[in-house]
């Protein structure tokens, strides 16, 4: 255990560090967010708060597996090289969403990456590191049944779209989550940390190391992002932390567990796809805004508040998903 506790000291020192260095030069560069008129009143204070901030989440991981790969190597040269393909996942999801930062607040491109580029980017990752599992690691096609426990074996031809899939429906509603202070830091951890605890049941290292950085990371990051925040992860953060979540559910063969653990990113997408499909065949409105947390910010609730109950919920189907497997 002393080894997990080291490598997420370790990343969440670190976090800490890169934050202190980076948010000063985000500020003087007056890369700041831009908030939507029609959305929440209370949001348009935030206009001007540094955004890009997953480029903190990006740096912390590269340096730290970059250290933890190179010290591995030394003796557990196969537990190095089994990092790799989600070292990959995260950091390839987080730079596609920080040409998308870019092109938003530093070009002054409203429209950021276009939907179709985006998406492409973000298959060719998620395809690239199905394949990397299934052939060059020979991580298999079964995946655990929560509840029944136990597994089923998928076919390749379903399999492969059926993962890629789950890497890009998770990392969509986690960037749905990320709306106020805090929200999407908070629960991604929470879930990133029940991941990682079942890692260290399973005694699989390598989902436990990587976990660990991811976790430490975060929680370096969440300190200057809770209410109110200096500064906001943008796409760089929320795609990244939605690669790793999805990357290490499926190394572990759990993409299934993610529909309890992750169910606050759930309900979040599946607002939105009510909102819209109400809204088009009747013209009404289901919530006030969604995603939902601003459906709740309009019904009174402070930030803090909101962020409060929902990671708590994420903590009870946290554990619930642990005590099921």
């Amino acid at each position: 255990m002393s080894f997990q506790i080291k490598i997420l000291l370790l990343s969440f020192a670190l976090s800490v560090i890169v934050s202190l260095i980076i948010i000063p030069i985000l500020k003087r560069l007056k890369v700041g967010q831009s908030e939507r008129e029609e959305g929440p009143k209370s949001h348009l204070t935030k206009k001007g708060t540094p955004t890009m901030g997953g480029l903190i989440l990006i740096i912390t991981t590269i340096i730290l597996s970059a250290f933890l790969y190179i010290d591995y190597a030394k003796d557990e040269q196969e537990i190095a090289t089994r990092l790799l393909p989600m070292i990959f996942v995260t950091i390839g999801f987080g730079l596609v969403g920080f040409i998308d930062d870019f092109k938003k607040v530093v070009l002054h491109n409203t429209d950021g990456l276009s939907p179709r580029l985006k998406m492409l980017g973000l298959m060719i990752i998620a395809i690239a590191y199905v394949v990397m599992l299934v052939f060059n690691f020979e991580n298999g096609t079964d995946i655990y049944i929560p509840f029944v426990n136990q597994y089923i074996t998928l076919p390749l031809w379903l399999y492969i779209p059926f993962a890629v899939i789950v890497i890009l429906a998770t990392t969509n509603a986690v960037n749905l989550t990320d709306g106020i202070d805090g929200l999407a830091t908070s629960v991604t951890t929470i879930i990133l940390t029940c991941l990682t605890v079942i890692s260290i049941v399973w005694e699989i290292k390598e989902t436990t190391i990587f976990g660990c950085i991811v976790i430490g990371a975060a929680l370096g990051f969440l300190l200057f992002n809770l209410h109110p925040a200096q500064i906001f992860m943008g796409d760089t953060g929320s795609l990244l932390l939605g690669g790793a979540i999805a990357g290490i559910a499926l190394y572990l063969k759990l993409p299934l567990l993610l529909l309890i653990i992750a169910i606050i990113p759930v309900i979040e997408t599946i607002s939105v796809m009510i909102q819209v499909i109400v809204f088009k065949k009747t013209g009404k409105r289901v919530f006030k805004m969604t995603p939902i947390h601003h459906h709740f910010e309009l019904c009174g609730w402070k930030e803090n508040k909101i962020v409060s109950i929902f990671s708590l919920v994420t903590l009870i189907m946290s554990m619930v998903g642990i005590m099921i497997i």
